[in-house]
């Protein structure tokens, strides 16, 4: 079956899947990769991420096999999220909108600064600006799925 994921720095060697992290009976943790059976329900939580400044996450489409065998290999749970899914509890209800706390340090930022690879970006001016113009962007996109 072919499922959509959240990916973040898409087709680089910096790649990162969305994960959701969610604290477990026992007080450790787990992380859960989001498997969209429909592109537009990937989209549209990948449009809510970016609403929060959340880092622009693009949608990709994979075989879910593949999916889960990666979750295996990282220790990961991997959700399929159905079309037209409705959640039955509130830890569900995280599956179709983002919480409103994000994890600050993602891994793919400190692997980029331990490598020393941190690239020049714009000035703290220019990427207020930016964000600013994405998030007008977003709105919209936002406003017309209503």
């Amino acid at each position: 079956m072919r499922v959509h994921v959240l990916l973040f720095n898409a087709r680089t060697e910096n790649e990162g899947i969305h994960t959701i992290r969610l604290a477990t009976p026992e007080g450790g943790e787990r992380n859960i990769v989001m498997m969209f059976e429909s592109r537009d329900d990937a989209e549209r939580y990948a449009l809510l991420l970016e609403a929060q400044d959340f880092h622009a996450p693009t949608v990709e489409e994979f075989d879910s096999e593949e999916i889960e065998d990666f979750c295996s290999s990282c220790n990961y749970e991997a959700k399929l999220i159905p079309e037209g899914f409705v959640p039955q509890s509130a830890e569900e209800r995280i599956f179709l909108s983002p919480p409103e706390t994000n994890l600050e340090d993602t891994d793919w930022d400190r692997q980029q600064q331990e490598g020393g690879a941190a690239a020049s970006g714009p000035s703290p001016e220019e990427a207020s600006e930016m964000s600013s113009a994405q998030l007008d962007d977003i709105r919209r996109r936002l406003e017309g799925l209503l």
